[in-house]
């Protein structure tokens, strides 16, 4: 098999951080999703590596975008994984590894990355991403961590236990860095259930607030909290107006707050996608009055 990867030219970097920010199958509230666009808006970067389509990418499962202008082919769009380049505020070096998660040969992929990662000198790799969870929007984002080492998931924080799941790539390149002896973690984001069908800018502030901490970055979540507040303030108005939703959130409170060991039956509330709809509709009519 040919190289996997295309290097172009690029500024030297000291010592950076890999951000994993492959499309994610799990990714609750477009958390991780918003969390990367953000940091790829305010670092500039250039492509560093690009990576054959044709050896990972299953174009009938993603079909490349045709843009057509008067009945005439303008342009056709492939779906391409790239490695991204450039430095925090500080100066400090970032690697983001941007794309569709491969759909074939995740081995000689991820063979390929840790190598690309060992040359240019990666000092720690991150993931981020996002699911649906038992929790209020009322309370703080919740994170977890899963690491290759005990003691950079402890500064995240991790769910206690063992529990066996299916694994995305971001997964199987943290394994493949840390047998070539790179620390790797995964921080998640716990997004309210009831909202995990719409963005959830209060989980991809909360990451990207940690990447910073984690990767010792200086990294400018700002936009994120005010999009975060504005938004919790108008679920609040929809769920006061609701002779129903309080209970929901009350229950989900008293659970997180210590004030239940379980959580109680949720079958006589309504669902999540119901709430997930109401305010997709109170936004609709939000922007349709301006």
């Amino acid at each position: 098999m040919s190289s996997l990867y295309e290097l172009h030219s690029h500024r030297p970097l000291t010592s950076p951080v890999l951000l994993l920010a492959t499309e994610s199958w799990v990714d609750a509230g477009l958390g991780a999703q918003a969390a990367i666009a953000h940091i790829l808006e305010t670092i500039p970067t250039e492509v560093l590596a690009t990576f054959s389509a044709d050896e990972l990418i299953n174009f009938r499962s993603r079909r490349p975008i045709v843009r057509i202008s008067d009945g005439v082919v303008d342009h056709v769009s492939w779906p391409e994984i790239q490695l991204r380049a450039g430095r925090d505020a500080a100066g400090r070096g970032v690697l983001v590894l941007v794309g569709p998660e491969p759909d074939m040969a995740w081995h000689a992929f991820v063979r390929a990355v840790v190598g690309l990662g060992a040359q240019l000198g990666v000092r720690l790799v991150v993931g981020l991403g996002a699911y649906a969870a038992p929790v209020p929007h009322t309370r703080p984002v919740s994170l977890m961590a899963i690491a290759t080492m005990a003691e950079l998931a402890a500064q995240v924080g991790v769910v206690p236990g063992s529990a066996e799941m299916p694994a995305g790539i971001q997964t199987a390149l943290q394994e493949g860095f840390a047998l070539a002896g790179v620390p790797a973690i995964g921080v998640w984001a716990r997004v309210p259930h009831y909202l995990a069908a719409i963005p959830y800018p209060a989980a991809s502030a909360a990451l990207v607030d940690a990447l910073a901490a984690v990767a010792g970055l200086e990294l400018d979540a700002g936009e994120l909290h005010a999009a975060a507040d504005s938004m919790l303030a108008q679920i609040d108005e929809i769920i006061a107006n609701s002779a129903e939703y309080p209970a929901l959130v009350r229950r989900l409170e008293a659970a997180v707050d210590g004030e239940a060991t379980a959580l109680s039956d949720f079958s006589d509330l309504p669902s999540g996608d119901e709430l997930a709809a109401e305010l997709e509709r109170f936004l609709r009519g939000e922007q349709g009055e301006q």
